[in-house]
């Protein structure tokens, strides 16, 4: 392909420029037959990831809210204006290689992921908007990922013919087939939606550990170059300003509290199985190095900060209830109170009798 032939010149492509001071270039250690069994689980574990997220998208739900569509809407501008943003100043104020800065540029236009409806759910969001957004996110990614990758390449002098736009929309349309297929299980026969959605769940799980135990077979210490400071403070950053500038946005449209949380953690979710997909099979060994690793480094740090969110939530929903007089007590204390002043009347008019 051409565009591998701009990178694979530049000296050490997937580190960063400010650290990269060898002058030779990354040679690839796993071996062809390794290298395409990974790529061959990838596409396995993408296929059974959408056909669980499908299996929770309804018809019906879409078609409501596309009739009231204020939420989708903020929450689409969202998912696809503050995280490709966010990923496109954070590659320059870290002053990453060009290799470096497509895979983040690629995490950033990733659309919504499943996980994102887990954790709406555990913060008591909107479950509704929650699936239609990410199943709009990821209709939409066809044509909105492609397009942000090629708009936000122009900031970089050496980016242009550096994003694999081909390989990037087939691997799209692959995702959108197996979302079809759990569609359609789901609204004809949604007694399995549920038991497809845990068996994928468990499968995806498996496939992950798999995936980076061969990895780390194959590529060795290499791996480490995923967790530079660079990158990890990238990765830090990414989910932490998704989440907070995706609330923000949805209160700024004055969306209720529900809805808030729900645009926030729908906003700093990425699909990661997708990331991690493009990144393997657009890219040659060569060229991308142990770089394809980067999404599974954003998504722990996407779970931690999230599970955080959750427990500050839980504590002030506890804080707020002792504030608060429990409803019940407050019927019974009224009721108590009435009952307490009619004995008072009857005792005064019997003493005054």
């Amino acid at each position: 392909m051409d565009h591998t032939v701009d990178i694979i010149s530049d000296p050490d492509p997937w580190l960063n420029t400010t650290t990269a001071n060898s002058t030779s270039s990354y040679r690839p250690t796993m071996s062809p037959v390794m290298d395409k069994t990974i790529n061959i689980i990838m596409i396995i574990v993408l296929f059974v990831t959408m056909i669980s997220l499908g299996c929770t998208m309804e018809v019906s739900k879409i078609k409501h809210h596309m009739r009231k569509p204020k939420g989708v809407a903020i929450a689409v501008v969202a998912q696809y204006g503050i995280m490709p943003l966010t990923a496109f100043c954070l590659a320059k104020l870290f002053k990453l290689a060009e290799i470096a800065a497509v895979v983040i540029l690629i995490c950033g236009c990733c659309p919504g992921g499943a996980l994102s409806n887990i954790l709406a759910l555990a913060l008591q969001g909107d479950m509704n908007l929650s699936i239609v957004m990410t199943s709009c996110s990821t209709l939409l990614a066809l044509g909105m990922m492609p397009l942000l990758l090629y708009l936000y390449c122009q900031g970089f002098s050496d980016l242009q013919n550096a994003v694999p736009y081909v390989e990037i929309m087939i691997s799209l349309v692959m995702i959108l087939v197996p979302c079809g297929i759990g569609i359609i299980i789901n609204t004809y026969r949604p007694q399995y939606s549920r038991i497809i959605t845990k068996v994928g769940l468990i499968i995806m799980m498996i496939f992950i550990v798999v995936i980076v135990t061969l990895t780390n077979i194959g590529i060795g210490r290499v791996i480490l170059t995923v967790l530079s400071p660079p990158l990890l403070a990238i990765a830090a950053l990414m989910p932490l300003i998704g989440y907070s500038f995706g609330y923000v946005l949805s209160a700024i449209f004055r969306l209720n509290q529900a809805e808030r949380r729900t645009v926030s953690v729908e906003t700093g979710c990425q699909n990661i199985q997708l990331c991690i997909t493009i990144l393997k099979i657009a890219f040659p060994q060569e060229v991308i190095g142990p770089l394809f690793l980067f999404p599974m480094i954003y998504a722990s740090f996407q779970g931690t900060e999230a599970l955080v969110l959750i427990v500050l939530f839980r504590c002030y929903q506890r804080f707020m209830k002792k504030e608060k007089v429990n409803p019940a007590c407050a019927v019974i204390f009224r009721t108590a109170n009435r009952a307490t002043s009619l004995t008072f009347s009857l005792l005064c008019l019997w003493i005054y009798d």
